[in-house]
């Protein structure tokens, strides 16, 4: 019995036996798209036209964001540069200072439906302290942001914050090399990082800056890596293979922290520890409750004065200090140090020396033995003028 799916054989005369092959029938779906052109390049943003959106906006999109209270000044004259650029695509946009608000919505003139997304970003990186002349370029296309919340990584403020710093670094020279790197603009404020650039390099920043507030990996060693990445693409021949074994391995290096002391446990005990004695009860030992009002006083007096006449007496003794001269090291006449012991050998050996030389030579010459050891040359005889003649 043969089934229709199942493959057809057929018998020859030599007694082998073939298989045909399965053919795969085309649907309707199974045709040529216009689109599936290696020319075409799908990941171009291509500008907005207008006249793809003739109709307009069915319904009014509306955002709003608070700003700081620090920021109201520059906003309020930055405001005309803001407004003047949404108007160009057809976006309200409203300040509130009473609230301390800032609020953009779509109008009848608005075509692109995603510039309500961007608009939504501007005003929110002009509430983190972005300058507005920066800001508006997020409205280009090829332009996008990402707000990092850098706030709730690490709990202790004072780490926090030199954390923050690594991030900067010295003259703000770490952000200014990340920003050539990543091709992002970076701007550091307060609990949030605000970046500005290709997905590409937006990614990367997100990256570095929340390996340096937890403390994976500081910005330095990431720049490294960057600018390796950036030679390595120059090079066409290692376009399609593993960059692992070119780029450094950096090992996190544990810094000894400081053994916090604990306290020894005492022994546990289901009694309570005796009460201490009150004012009252020291009063009553000491006899000092049953005292009259002037006595008290006087006793009061007396133990004022005590204690001021013992710190003018240290204080007396302070100022004498720099009077009292200091002790004169004595001189050690018993016993002679061994640098002296060395110099009078030196000395004797010298002297038994010159004492041989001058018995060698007093036979053939007439030497003054003083005059010999003082200088401690050999004085050579000078012929007379006579003999030469």
């Amino acid at each position: 019995m043969l089934m229709g799916n199942s493959d057809v054989e057929t018998e020859s005369g030599s007694g082998e036996q073939e298989q045909k092959p399965r053919t795969q029938h085309k649907g309707k779906h199974d045709k040529p798209k216009p689109w599936d052109d290696p020319s075409i390049d799908h990941w171009k943003i291509e500008k907005f036209d207008p006249s793809w959106n003739e109709g307009g906006m069915l319904e009014v999109s509306s955002f709003s964001t608070l700003f700081p209270q620090y920021r109201e000044k520059y906003l309020q004259e930055a405001w005309p540069i803001v407004k003047t650029a949404l108007k160009e695509h057809g976006i309200s946009c409203e300040l509130n200072l009473v609230e301390g608000s800032m609020t953009i919505s779509t109008t009848r003139k608005t075509r692109d439906p995603y510039i309500i997304i961007k608009a939504r970003d501007l005003i929110k990186l002009l509430s983190r302290s972005v300058p507005a002349p920066q800001a508006i370029k997020i409205l280009n296309d090829e332009m996008q942001c990402d707000i990092i919340k850098i706030g709730n990584l690490v709990r202790n403020k004072e780490r926090f914050v030199k954390r923050r710093q690594h991030l900067v670094g010295p003259n703000s020279s770490t952000l200014k090399a990340l920003e050539i790197l990543t091709g992002c603009y970076i701007l550091v404020q307060g609990n949030t990082v605000a970046a500005m650039g290709s997905f590409k390099g937006l990614k990367q920043v997100r990256r570095i800056v929340e390996d340096c507030i937890q403390n994976k990996m500081h910005p330095v060693y990431h720049i490294k890596i960057l600018m390796l990445k950036k030679e390595l693409a120059k090079d066409p021949t290692l376009a399609n293979e593993n960059w692992d074994r070119f780029l450094p391995k950096f090992k996190k290096k544990n810094v000894k922290q400081k053994k916090v002391k604990s306290k020894e446990k005492k022994p546990y005990t289901p009694f309570p520890p005796p009460q201490q004695p009150s004012k009252i009860d020291l009063q009553l030992e000491s006899g000092e409750y049953f005292l009259s009002d002037k006595k008290k006083s006087a006793k009061k007096w007396q133990e004022k004065q005590e204690k001021q006449a013992g710190k003018t007496a240290e204080n007396k003794r302070k100022r004498e200090e720099a009077f009292v001269p200091p002790k004169e090291p004595t001189r050690q006449d018993a016993g002679t140090s061994k640098d002296e012991k060395n110099e009078v050998a030196a000395i004797a050996l010298s002297l038994k020396k010159k004492a041989k030389e001058l018995g060698k030579q007093k036979s053939t010459e007439n030497i003054d033995a003083e005059k010999y050891i003082a200088s401690g040359d050999i004085p050579l005889k000078k012929k007379s003028k006579r003999s030469r003649t």
